[in-house]
C-alpha cells in the first residue's frame, strides 16, 4: 500500500510539472549528524542541501547540550575531533590559553550553545558552495511528501514546506539522508521501524522492558521486563547561570499548575531521592532531616540527596559562567516529563509544537515553584533564586532553548540491528564484539531516562537505567535500510531501545553522519546502492579523515602506523586494548 501511495504521489508530482532543485545529497535535518554528512560529502566533491525545520542549525549541541556525552575521549574522532578542536581553538583565540574559559571548555568538550552553532557554521562555510543550508523547511512525513520509484526501492523526490513563505518546495537527489531525531524521512520511505521498548526476553538485554532500579543500576521491586510502547522522557537542556549581571530570573509561565510540583516539597524536607543509598535510609533519618531544616539548617543529611539547584538538575560547567543543566537522575521530579511525550515520534509537527510548549511551561513552572513556593524551606528557595536563565543565549526565544531534547524517536530495522550485546564486553576486561564493517568506535553507557511518571512505593521512575559498557565498534549496517537503495539513516539508526540508548549520543551521531556522507559519495561515484557500497572503500576514506574505527588506548590518528593498526584490529589480529606493551 505504501509503495502504491508513493507511486501515485510520484505521478501526481510529475503531472503538476513541479520544478525541483537537484543535489547529490538531500539531507533532512540540520543536527550534527546531518551537518557532518554534508561536510564529508563536500570534501569528496559532492553538493548537498541541508533542510532544517528551525531557523538555527546545530541540533542539541546548539540548544543546551554543551557537556559532551562520551565516556572515553579519543574513542570517537574524525569530524567530531575537528569540532572539539575548533571549540578549544575558539576559546583560546578569544580569551587566551591560560583563561578560565579555556579551562572550562575542557579541551573543547564543553561549550556554550551559541559557540557550538558558530563552529558548525564555520565548518560548513569552509566547504564553500558545496553545502546549501535551508532553514525553516519542514518535511511532513504524515502527508506523504515523498515520491518513490514505482518499485518502492528509491526515493526520487521530496516536498517540504517553506515555513516563512508557506510555499511548497521540491528537492531531487541521488542520495537522501534522514538526519531527523524522529526518523520522519525513513518512515515516509516505508522503512520498517520500532517504537517503544522490547521485552527483556527478546534480546536478553539488561534494563529492557518495564524496569525499576535505584540509581544507579541496583534492582528494585516492580520490574517485569515486559515490552510496551513507552518512549523515554524528553526535556530541555538548559543554559543556567549564577552571574547576576548576565542572568534572567526564573519566571512564572502562562500555564502554571502548582499541583504538578507539590511532591518536590516533601522530597526536599525529607531528603528522599532515588539513589541506592535510600535502601539504608530510615523514616527516622528523614524526620531528623525535616527537623533540622525547620530549625534553620542548610543542606541535607540524607545519603545521595542533593540540595538547592542540584535537587532539580545536574549542573555541568561551561565557559563564561554558564552551565548545561540536565535532568537530575537522582530525583523523582526534575526537568524530564515522562509519558506525555510518547506520541512524539509518529505525530504531526502541529502536535509536536504543542508538546514543546507544554514542556517549556512545565520546566519553567518547576523552577518557579522551587524559587517561590512557601511549602519549601526558605533556605532552599533562596538557593534556587541565586540561579536563572543565561541572558547570553537564545535571545530570540526568551532565553530558552529552541529545541526539545528528543532522546529517542523511531528506530529503524536496517541491515544490522544493534543491541546491548554489541556494546558489552564478551569477557571480563575484554572488548565487545568487533565488527569488521565498523564505521566508528564509540563509548557511552546503556542509558535510558524514565518512561513513566512517579508511582507510589517505587524506588525510582520506570525505565531509568544506566549500565557501563566498553568502547565498541559500530557496523555500517546500522545506518543502512534493507531495501531503499538511496537512503541512509545516520541518526534514527537501527537498534533496540537498549542498544539505541548508547548510540544516541551526539559524538556517535556525528561519526555516523560522517560515514553516511562518505558512503553517499562512494555510491554516487560507483553507481551502486547504499547496500552494496564497498565497506573497505568506505573505511579507507574514513581512516584518511582520521576517524577511529576500533579504539586502542595507546594509538591515536596522528600516529604513523594508525591506519595499519586499525585494519589489523578490525581483522581480529590485535584484540587487546593496547598495541604497544
Amino acid at each position: 500500500m505504501k509503495r502504491l501511495q508513493a507511486s501515485i504521489l510520484a505521478l501526481a508530482m510529475g503531472a503538476l510539472m513541479v520544478t525541483a532543485e537537484t543535489y547529490d545529497l538531500v539531507i533532512v535535518g540540520g543536527n550534527p549528524g546531518g551537518i557532518m554528512a554534508a561536510i564529508e560529502a563536500a570534501r569528496m566533491g559532492k553538493k548537498s542541501v541541508i533542510l532544517e525545520r528551525t531557523d538555527h542549525i546545530g541540533g542539541l549541541p546548539a540548544n543546551g547540550l554543551g557537556a559532551t556525552d562520551i565516556a572515553t575521549r579519543g574513542a570517537t574522532t574524525g569530524l567530531f575531533s575537528e569540532f572539539t578542536d575548533a571549540i578549544l581553538r575558539y576559546y583560546t583565540d578569544v580569551y587566551g590559553a591560560d583563561s578560565p574559559q579555556v579551562r572550562d571548555c575542557s579541551g573543547g568538550f564543553h561549550f556554550e550553545p551559541s559557540v557550538a552553532e558558530k563552529i558548525f557554521g564555520d565548518m560548513i562555510a569552509a566547504e564553500g558552495d558545496r553545502i546549501d543550508v535551508r532553514p525553516m523547511r519542514q518535511f511532513n512525513f504524515s502527508t506523504g511528501d515523498i515520491a518513490m520509484s514505482t518499485d518502492g526501492r528509491r526515493v526520487e523526490s521530496i516536498r517540504v514546506v517553506n515555513r516563512v513563505t508557506g510555499e511548497d518546495e521540491h528537492y531531487d537527489g541521488a542520495i537522501f539522508i534522514d538526519a531527523t531525531y524522529e526518523g520522519d524521512l525513513g518512515a515516509a520511505a516505508g522503512v520498517p521501524f520500532r517504537i517503544g521498548r522490547e521485552s527483556a526476553a527478546e534480546f536478553g538485554e539488561p534494563g529492557a522492558g518495564r524496569t525499576y532500579e535505584y540509581w544507579k543500576s541496583t534492582p528494585a521491586e516492580g520490574s517485569t521486563g515486559d515490552a510496551d510502547n513507552a518512549i523515554q522522557a524528553y526535556n530541555y537542556r538548559l543554559c543556567l547561570t549564577r552571574d547576576t549581571a548576565r542572568m534572567v530570573p526564573f519566571y512564572r509561565p502562562e500555564s502554571y499548575d502548582r499541583s504538578e510540583y507539590e511532591s518536590l516539597a516533601d522530597d526536599v524536607w525529607t531528603g528522599r531521592n532515588t539513589w541506592r543509598h535510600m535502601k539504608t535510609v530510615t523514616p527516622e533519618m528523614m524526620e531528623a532531616n525535616r527537623r533540622r531544616l525547620l530549625e534553620g539548617g542548610t543542606g541535607t543529611s540524607i545519603p545521595g540527596d542533593s540540595w538547592g539547584i542540584e535537587k532539580l538538575v545536574t549542573i555541568n560547567t561551561e565557559p563564561n559562567g554558564k552551565t548545561d543543566a540536565n535532568n537530575q537522575h537522582g530525583a523523582f521530579i526534575s526537568t524530564d516529563l515522562p509519558e506525555e511525550n510518547w506520541p512524539w515520534p509518529t505525530s504531526s509537527w502541529e502536535w509536536r509544537d504543542r508538546f514543546a510548549r507544554r514542556l517549556r511551561d512545565y520546566t519553567l513552572g518547576l523552577f518557579w515553584f522551587a524559587a517561590t513556593d512557601s511549602t519549601l524551606p526558605e533556605q532552599f528557595r533562596r538557593e534556587i533564586s541565586r540561579w536563572g536563565l543565561s541572558a547570553g543565549e537564545y535571545a530570540d526565544n526568551g532565553n530558552f532553548p529552541r529545541q526539545v531534547y528528543v532522546r529517542e524517536g523511531r528506530r529503524f530495522e536496517g541491515m544490522y540491528f544493534f543491541t546491548s550485546k554489541d556494546a558489552l564486553p564478551e569477557t571480563e576486561g575484554g572488548r565487545p564484539p568487533v565488527h569488521s564493517t565498523s564505521i566508528t568506535a564509540s563509548h557511552y553507557a546503556l542509558d535510558s531516562h524514565a518512561a513513566r511518571k512517579r508511582e507510589s512505593g517505587r524506588a525510582h521512575l520506570d525505565g531509568f537505567i544506566s549500565y557501563p559498557t566498553a568502547v565498541y565498534t559500530v557496523p555500517y549496517g546500522v545506518i543502512v535500510p534493507r531495501e531503499v537503495e538511496n537512503l541512509l539513516l545516520p541518526v534514527p539508526v537501527s537498534g533496540s531501545h537498549i542498544g539505541f540508548s548508547t548510540l544516541r549520543m551526539e559524538p556517535c551521531w556525528m561519526a555516523m553522519g560522517q560515514a553516511a556522507g562518505a558512503a553517499a559519495a562512494i555510491a554516487i561515484d560507483k553507481g551502486c546502492s547504499v547496500q552494496t557500497v564497498p565497506v573497505g572503500d568506505l573505511q579507507d576514506r574514513l581512516l584518511k579523515e582520521k576517524a577511529t574505527l576500533i579504539y586502542y588506548k595507546d594509538v591515536r590518528p596522528a600516529d604513523p602506523d594508525f591506519v595499519e593498526i586499525q585494519r589489523k584490529g578490525l581483522a581480529g589480529e590485535l584484540p587487546a586494548w593496547s598495541v604497544r606493551k
